[in-house]
């Protein structure tokens, strides 16, 4: 059964319950029949009513109870704080459902282009992912923030848990934009992208070109030569790397 309210963003954090008593074993914890500090959801809604769109909210973005609410993960329900307002995640989940509400609003007003109109959900952007971000995105965070070599473990941990998803585009376009963005400041790191890319997407000639002219940045000429030869084989129409291989092959001449 499709619940189209299970994909309200982030209100997964929105629930504030009065809860059992604290000797209450984990096993015997129930969704209450009154909540507190409910904000934006209808506050007369009862505890079992919110059950299904809390879980819901927290498949959608693939996050648990201590994602947002005051609480331990894999501690009793029981010990959770759902009332506090500590977690900060659960202001932002409030602004992103005022936030849908206007998208919708907005969407509403247009003229659809198919038989049933569009709407924005949960899953629209999270997709299963606590922070709506594309590969790249994530990728280029991990590198900004840390360095390369946290990068390209970013990417094996996100391939190993999300390929086949449809979270993140798994293609040659992610790397390659990565690379090029660290290629102007450091071309040793963009080197270590491009070569990932040649080793993920081995038949796109596009990358053996990146890489090609990476390594023709860093003064590695015969690397640059047999590189640009990769892409031209995958690709005999590539002008770029046949105009480049005449460049590379006059300056070795010369030298």
């Amino acid at each position: 059964m499709i619940q189209r309210v299970l994909a309200l963003p982030g209100t997964v954090v929105l629930l504030t319950l009065v809860l059992s008593p604290p000797s209450q074993a984990q096993e015997q914890w129930s969704w209450p029949e009154k909540t507190q500090n409910i904000q934006v959801l209808p506050k007369e809604w009862p505890g079992t009513r919110l059950q299904p769109v809390m879980t819901g909210f927290a498949r959608t973005l693939g996050v648990r109870c201590a994602h947002c609410h005051v609480g331990e993960q894999g501690q009793p329900l029981s010990s959770y704080d759902f009332a506090s307002d500590e977690n900060p995640n659960k202001d932002r989940a409030r602004e992103m459902l005022k936030m849908l509400r206007m998208i919708n609003g907005q969407l509403a007003k247009i003229e659809p282009s198919g038989d049933q109109r569009v709407n924005m959900w949960c899953h629209t952007c999270h997709n299963g992912k606590p922070r709506p971000m594309t590969l790249g995105e994530e990728l280029s965070e991990a590198y900004r923030l840390h360095d390369i070599t946290t990068a390209l473990a970013k990417y094996k941990d996100l391939k190993e848990n999300y390929y086949g998803m449809g979270s993140y585009r798994f293609d040659d376009m992610a790397l390659n934009d990565l690379g090029y963005q660290i290629l102007k400041d450091d071309v040793e790191a963009a080197i270590s992208i491009f070569k990932l890319s040649t080793d993920e997407f081995p038949e796109s000639w596009n990358v053996w070109d990146s890489l090609a002219e990476a390594y023709m940045k860093a003064g590695q000429t015969q690397l640059a030569i047999a590189n640009y030869r990769k892409s031209l084989e995958l690709n005999p129409s590539n002008t770029n790397a046949a105009n480049m291989l005449k460049k590379l092959q006059a300056k070795n001449a010369d030298e």
